[in-house]
């Protein structure tokens, strides 16, 4: 599982390839720095302990939401070490560890070269840094880094960074065989479906699973079925998971959430009550994600949540401009007065001092 072999998805773990079809909580670890904007390693730790204890099924390290900067002042390596230590260190079930990785394909390869050493099982692969490339490009990048290990797509919105691509792009992607999984993050259903029909051209439904990154409509894609014509088949996909910024916090509620909606789908009750769930998710994930603010304060909205909780000791990113937004703290005191279901402040509370140890 680590140093220079190359990595197939048929070498993974049976019980690590089963959690990863059968859809899990992986949050997006954030980065955890101390009021003097330096790396705290003990929140790190405690937050990465948290997840674990909450019933998540992995973790996302080195993307957005570990501040893609990380690269930049040399915490890339020593970010994606710790959190791997400490989940072999704090639990023996099996783990989907995901890393990120970004920028043209020579940073992108020796990025995943290091996850794959470090003994992470796939890399969530941002095309961001790809802007103008064409399809061509854009699949032989994807195709060297899937040369090194199980690759998990990831369509980025683009009011962050992402870039617009077409049914006939994940078609293409999906073809590649070291594919695994794709995050499915355009905050937007008709980009969403393109990535659905893709997977089903290229009949690669039963290899490469969805997971749902679309903040903005969680509940919705963990029970809506998207069923899919193509040639003479007629395929339905459903995403199966989640791999969120948005379950950075309150993860024990998200755990216990997926938890429902798989009942309720393998139950054919998805129930109004269930269906309700999804604008109170959204509401939830309006605030903490700054969408007023065209998510300018998305980070800062997580570590504010986990600073309260005194899962870190301060809310600073490393671009020391990134805040929180006018009124966006305001809107966090409206959310746990609206929806006391769906923190997990008093879990976090009996399990503090142990995570912070």
């Amino acid at each position: 599982m680590t140093g220079d072999k190359f990595l197939n998805w048929r070498d993974l773990p049976g019980p690590v390839l089963s959690l990863l079809r059968e859809g899990t909580v992986i949050p997006a670890h954030p980065l955890a720095l101390g009021p003097d904007r330096q790396f705290d390693r003990q929140s790190q730790r405690a937050i990465s302990r948290y997840y674990l204890d909450a019933g998540s099924g992995g973790l996302a390290v080195g993307v957005h939401s570990t501040q893609f900067a990380i690269r930049e002042v040399g915490l890339y390596r020593p970010v994606l070490e710790l959190a791997i230590e400490t989940a072999r260190e704090w639990t023996d079930r099996p783990l989907v560890m995901i890393a990120g990785a970004v920028g043209k394909t020579a940073q992108a390869v020796e990025e995943t070269r290091t996850a794959r050493a470090l003994g992470y099982h796939a890399v969530l692969l941002s095309l961001a840094a790809l802007k103008g490339a064409s399809e061509d490009e854009l699949i032989g990048h994807c195709s060297a880094v899937a040369q090194e290990m199980p690759l998990v797509g990831f369509y980025l919105q683009t009011a962050v960074g992402g870039i617009p691509l077409s049914r006939a792009f994940w078609e293409r992607f999906a073809a590649i065989d070291n594919v695994v999984a794709i995050k499915v993050a355009p905050f937007n259903r008709y980009r969403t479906l393109d990535v659905a029909v893709g997977v089903a051209r290229a009949q690669a439904e039963e290899r490469v699973t969805l997971y749902t990154g679309n903040d903005d409509h969680i509940v919705a894609d963990l029970i809506t079925p998207m069923v899919v014509r193509t040639g003479n088949r007629e395929v339905m996909l459903r995403f199966k998971g989640g791999l969120l910024g948005h379950w950075s916090v309150w993860t024990r509620g998200a755990v216990q959430l997926l938890e429902r909606l798989k009942l309720s789908v393998s139950n054919g009750d998805v129930s109004p009550e269930v269906l309700a769930l999804d604008s109170f998710v959204t509401d939830c994930n309006s605030v903490v994600f700054d969408v007023e603010h065209d998510f300018a304060g998305c980070i800062p909205g997580c570590h504010e949540i986990l600073r309260r909780q005194g899962l870190m000791r301060s809310i600073e990113c490393l671009d020391p401009e990134e805040k929180l937004s006018p009124g966006q703290s305001a809107g966090i005191d409206r959310l746990y007065t609206t929806y006391p279901e769906l923190h997990d402040d008093a879990f976090v509370a009996a399990n503090l001092e142990r995570w912070r140890a």
